[in-house]
């Protein structure tokens, strides 16, 4: 390569133009499969091995496009759920219509119940589909996962007889439904991921998604034949971060294969509430962007400037009375602001890396 100020001597120009030639054609070619990697992995999560053979997914923290998410099911699934009691609680589950590759298991954290997870049917005429748990399930169905949900007995999950009485309401289904070949996996939010973590204790899963929990485990003692976990948590709880990265290093020195995924913050926009709720248009949604911006809820970039459970936005809005707005919407736009700001919720956004590590550890 010539520097700059440098004089080529003229009797050797033809051969030097050769050589420089020859040396940019190479150093092209060599950009060129360097672009051609970069976009082949890109939108791709990463697998960082480490000395204990455990997984982190290293994730760029970019929000999918929601309204893809809302939208791109249409076409493959829809919901058909069958909703049954047994052992003084309500089940509601689904199988695709064509062969199920799996069986997931999901647990709802406090206060919620079986029917966040299914739009309201003619099957489940009380079922709510909350934004998050109903793309899980969608995520699930789309992806060949048949899906059981359960309603705790409590407000929060407990592990005394409550896990006796799971364990035979999911044994008794699969039986009932004749899936017992099929792999079985499960995940769990909040009280449900204590909940699935000491599950997974005493009933065999192919692998486990612990949601914005850490878990039970200085309370168990874990076996070289617990299930592979994945931890998807939001890090802004730092205290929460902490026991996982702690629980993290337990597993992997037992044996077992643990994966960690980190939800962060992302900004709202005037779509976003129509794009991830159904029933709820693009008008509305922008006249409540407009509203929670000013009132300081919402920053000049979009992000939430507290969390959601915090603010009094319900209040303040039935006290200006500037926007109509259907009271059966109010949980499904709290669970989109309290997911915006990223520190305790219930989340679909990386469904993809979800569904890959069950995929991953069915055998």
């Amino acid at each position: 390569m010539l520097k700059r100020g440098h004089k080529s001597n003229p009797r050797n120009g033809v051969q030097n133009c050769r050589v420089s030639v020859l040396v940019m054609s190479f150093t092209l070619m060599l950009m060129l499969v360097f672009v051609y990697l970069l976009l082949k992995t890109d939108g791709e999560e990463n697998y960082t091995k480490t000395n204990n053979d455990s997984e982190k997914l290293s994730l760029d923290h970019e929000l999918p496009n929601p309204k893809q998410q809302l939208n791109g099911f249409d076409s493959l699934v829809q919901f058909h759920p069958t909703k049954e009691f047994r052992n003084g609680t309500d089940l509601i589950w689904q199988v695709p219509e064509s062969s199920p590759k799996g069986v997931l298991f999901v647990a709802h954290g406090c206060y919620g119940r079986a029917i966040n997870f299914w739009d309201r049917t003619p099957e489940c005429p009380d079922c709510i589909g909350l934004p998050e748990e109903r793309l899980l399930v969608l995520n699930a169905l789309a992806r060949g996962f048949a899906v059981i949900t359960i309603s705790s007995a409590r407000t929060c999950w407990t592990y005394g007889k409550e896990l006796l009485v799971v364990k035979d309401i999911i044994e008794w289904w699969i039986s009932k439904r004749k899936l017992e070949k099929l792999p079985l996996v499960a995940l769990g939010a909040s009280s449900g991921g204590y909940f699935v973590s000491v599950l997974a204790s005493t009933m065999k899963f192919n692998s486990i998604v612990i949601m914005i929990a850490e878990g039970m485990f200085e309370e168990m003692d874990v076996k070289r034949d617990y299930p592979p976990t994945l931890f998807v948590h939001m890090p802004k709880d730092f205290g929460r971060k902490q026991k996982i990265d702690e629980y993290v290093e337990i597993l992997k020195d037992v044996g077992i294969d643990v994966g960690v995924v980190e939800c962060i913050e992302f900004p709202l926009s005037a779509n976003t509430l129509s794009d991830r709720i159904p029933g709820l248009d693009q008008n509305l949604s922008g006249k409540l962007f407009e509203f929670l911006k000013g009132k300081g809820f919402i920053d000049k970039d979009g992000y939430m400037t507290r969390d959601g459970r915090a603010i009094k936005w319900k209040e303040v809005l039935e006290e200006k009375n500037t926007v109509s707005l259907d009271k059966h919407l109010v949980p499904h736009i709290q669970e989109e602001l309290n997911l915006a700001f990223a520190y305790h919720e219930m989340t679909s956004v990386h469904s993809d890396q979800i569904f890959k590590w069950f995929e991953s550890h069915i055998s």
